[in-house]
């Protein structure tokens, strides 16, 4: 089977704050295209910074970041933040069409695809619902669905179930994990949690204290779709255990 193309090469990237603060320095990596990358690291070692840095809305100080597959960065990437951040004075349906409402599209057009994009995240019934009325699983689902309606090639997500009981979580990760499987966006997947790391990615990249670097780059070998019996499994306790020990490896240095 011929291994996918490169879609993200990060070389050299630095970056430093006007405060002085050294964000990241020398993180080199390859994503690659309808991959699932996740980021784990401990607090403030760049995370999040490289994930912007990755969605344009940053420019590194050093190092460069290039596209191989497509030679650009794509128009849509889809970014989903820790907080779902909708607007609540509108309802489901509007929230979700902002995306497609921003590039000219009208709202008679383009319901059809916000329509589709509810769908996919089980949100159906609640298009005309008020965020205030939502749960906070419910919530993040409309975000997912706000950033897929474009039918991005790329998905960031940044620590998006962080504030989610452990149940809602697990429950969304299978379904992000189902949403992948269906439409292969590239995705990269912020999180603290070395277990949400190893259930949904086909790589772990773990990040060492700022200046933030990478330390391991850890393949996971397990068949998708994923579920109980894996979380349950010895590979993935051993797969845990070894993303765990290269955060600690990484603590020493």
């Amino acid at each position: 089977m011929t291994e996918p193309a490169p879609l993200i090469d990060l070389a050299g990237i630095g970056k430093t704050y006007g405060s002085g603060t050294v964000a990241l320095a020398g993180v080199d990596a390859t994503i690659r295209e309808g991959g699932f990358v996740s980021l784990v690291g401990p607090s403030g070692c760049g995370k999040s910074t490289l994930l912007r840095i990755v969605a344009g809305l940053i420019a590194p100080d050093k190092g460069g970041l290039s596209w191989p597959a497509s030679g650009t960065r794509p128009s849509d990437i889809g970014f989903v933040f820790q907080d779902a951040t909708l607007m609540p004075w509108a309802r489901v349906a509007e929230n979700v069409w902002l995306p497609l409402k921003l590039k000219g599209i009208a709202k008679e057009e383009a319901m059809p695809r916000v329509r589709e994009a509810l769908a996919r995240v089980g949100l159906s019934d609640f298009a005309d619902a008020f965020p205030r009325e939502l749960s906070g699983g419910m919530k993040m689902r409309v975000s997912i669905a706000r950033a897929l309606v474009t039918e991005p090639p790329v998905l960031l997500m940044d620590e998006p179930f962080a504030a989610l009981d452990e149940f809602t979580r697990e429950k969304l990760d299978d379904d992000l994990i189902a949403l992948w499987q269906d439409q292969r966006f590239t995705t990269v997947f912020v999180t603290h949690s070395i277990y949400e790391s190893v259930y949904l990615s086909e790589r772990v990249l773990v990040m060492g204290a700022r200046p933030g670097r990478i330390l391991a780059d850890i393949a996971i070998d397990a068949p998708f779709p994923r579920g109980r019996a894996f979380r349950e499994s010895q590979a993935y306790v051993e797969t845990c255990a070894k993303v765990s020990a290269a955060l600690r490896e990484g603590a020493a240095i």
